[in-house]
């Protein structure tokens, strides 16, 4: 059975949606802890790694071919070079979180005189992995589903 790459990231966004809000909601806290999961430098500092990271590797073009594979047709080398891209955007979001993890943690290193600051500060230090296990959750599927589409173009190759 043939599945759509674009269908499959709509069911991993609605499942991630779901136990988000299952888990966030469930406190005591209720719909004012979502807000606590929401830090835009922290994401943007990620997203700054990622898209020119894979821009200046020249692998920008082949990074948005991962989502129509499946879709369209690709030759083995396309395919090849899609997993590859693919696999650069996993390690530039990793980097992109250390690099946002670290520098919030130097941030907060410098503000240890001031303990009313310390909590929101760690907590911050924390979102940056949280946005790249996301992504991660996202570009996983993208890699396998190109990886098992090169697998059957090479299985028809040898027939």
């Amino acid at each position: 059975m043939k599945k759509n790459i674009r269908t499959v990231l709509l069911g991993e966004l609605i499942l991630f949606l779901v136990v988000f809000f299952i888990s966030t909601l469930g406190t005591d806290f209720g719909f004012s802890a979502v807000a606590w999961f929401l830090d835009v430098p922290s994401l943007i500092l990620v997203l700054l790694i990622l898209i020119p990271g894979l821009i200046i590797m020249g692998e920008w073009k082949d990074f948005l071919k991962s989502f129509s594979v499946g879709i369209k047709d690709y030759r083995l080398l396309e395919l090849k070079n899609i997993i590859e891209a693919v696999g650069a955007a996993q390690k530039l979001t990793i980097f992109g979180a250390l690099f946002a993890i670290i520098t919030s943690a130097i941030i907060l290193m410098g503000h240890l005189s001031e303990p009313e600051t310390f909590g929101p500060s760690l907590a911050v230090c924390f979102l940056s992995g949280f946005y790249a296990v996301i992504i991660e959750f996202f570009l996983l599927p993208l890699k396998l589903n190109a990886e098992r589409k090169m697998n059957e173009e090479m299985d028809m190759e040898d027939e």
